[in-house]
């Protein structure tokens, strides 16, 4: 029997509190986190993208975040391969992963098992669309990316030059679109049993107060030198995909004041998050309204018995679990809170030294060949 591993989702829009409630669920249940975000897998892109601080991540592994230089091409093929393995790791470590971030098409990547053509590349060419992308600006290149395949080109903003350079190339090589190419793309078996939650909000207009807020904080922790820096370097067209740097760039060359620039880069990522809201909506994800939470703590205490009744385990017969059960919270300790330990951990009876363990079991009444079966089934969890 192939066996599902369990993998928990965190999904949501930017400023959403992804990061907090991953966090947190990773605390309470012995995970470790893998980032799903396109640009905070560069390094030098930190308060621009909002890549979790040391103190945020209160110590909880994380993994996929800042290990690329901005000269690196980085593929969702290239991510989906890199996050498998890093889930696989920490499963291996007898902890449980959690996906959290807010790119869609990484996402689904992983938990869908996407499994994408090789598309062939052209150096030269991808150069020669790069210095005209320079020169002329992304419009042009756009117009010509919508001749040939609108689906691809309606989704793209005239300044995501490196996916506009990357669709006319993949055209141009292989003589089919990136969408026909994405229709060729195969589901193998899934991989994961998940747990998907997504973070939305009843009044979209809170989702746009916190995100107003959230870029103020981004200025406040020097959001302006880091995109500065960033912008002057040769590694540049990288950090004009990302929301953050490319609305500052005007700002920079004198052509409009730093308030207006400001209120762009607000206004942009209010368009960001409406564009993730649409796509995490389409997907099996459970949704949690975070403005109908009183507190992070409750947010967090729903989050949790949620994973814990998809994760819930099934048997096979009244009293054999099945290969990933969900284990039942217990208490520990005089001031009765909760204990960690490593995840998955099976153990027959309910034990107050660990915070997950399987629902009691009687196995007097077995027969010995019943027992054997079960400790078989046990020893292969």
């Amino acid at each position: 029997m192939h066996t599902l591993q369990p993998l928990v989702v965190v999904a949501g829009p930017t400023a959403s509190g992804k990061t907090a409630l991953a966090v947190e669920l990773a605390r309470r249940l012995d995970g470790e986190v893998v980032s799903a975000d396109s640009m905070q897998v560069y390094l030098p892109l930190r308060i621009g993208t909002a890549r979790p601080t040391a103190e945020e991540m209160e110590g909880i592994p994380h993994h996929l975040l800042g290990f690329l230089p901005l000269c690196t091409s980085y593929s969702v093929a290239q991510y989906a391969a890199d996050a498998h393995a890093a889930i696989a790791r920490v499963g291996e470590r007898g902890r449980l992963p959690i996906l959290c971030g807010g790119t869609g098409l990484y996402i689904q990547a992983v938990t869908d098992n996407l499994v994408f053509p090789e598309r062939a590349g052209d150096p030269a060419l991808r150069a020669a669309l790069r210095g005209r992308a320079e020169t002329e600006g992304g419009e042009g290149l756009l117009e010509e990316l919508r001749a040939v395949d609108p689906d691809t080109a309606g989704r793209l903003h005239p300044h995501d030059i490196g996916r506009i350079v990357r669709a006319l190339e993949v055209y141009a090589v292989t003589g089919r679109t990136i969408t026909e190419q994405n229709r060729l793309s195969r589901r193998d078996g899934p991989r994961y049993r998940c747990a998907g939650l997504l973070l939305d909000f009843r009044d979209r207009q809170i989702l746009y107060d916190r995100i107003g807020r959230r870029v103020d904080r981004m200025l406040e922790q020097g959001l302006l030198e880091e995109a500065e820096r960033v912008l002057s370097s040769e590694d540049a067209p990288t950090a004009m995909q990302a929301i953050g740097y490319k609305e500052l760039a005007p700002y920079f060359r004198g052509e409009i004041p730093l308030s207006d620039a400001v209120e762009k880069l607000k206004q942009e990522t209010r368009r960001y998050a409406k564009r993730q809201l649409s796509w995490f909506r389409r997907m099996p994800l459970t949704p949690l309204y975070v403005d109908e939470m009183p507190d992070g703590r409750a947010l967090a205490e729903e989050a949790e018995r949620i994973v814990a009744s998809v994760l819930a385990y099934e048997r096979r017969t009244p009293w054999i679990p099945s290969i990933w059960p969900v284990w039942t919270p217990r208490t520990s300790g005089r001031s009765g809170s909760p204990t960690r330990t490593s995840w998955p951990t099976p153990v027959l009876t309910t034990s107050p030294t660990r915070k997950w363990t399987l629902p009691s079991m009687t196995t007097g009444t077995m027969s010995f060949k019943e027992k054997e079966e079960l400790h078989y089934e046990l020893r292969n969890i």
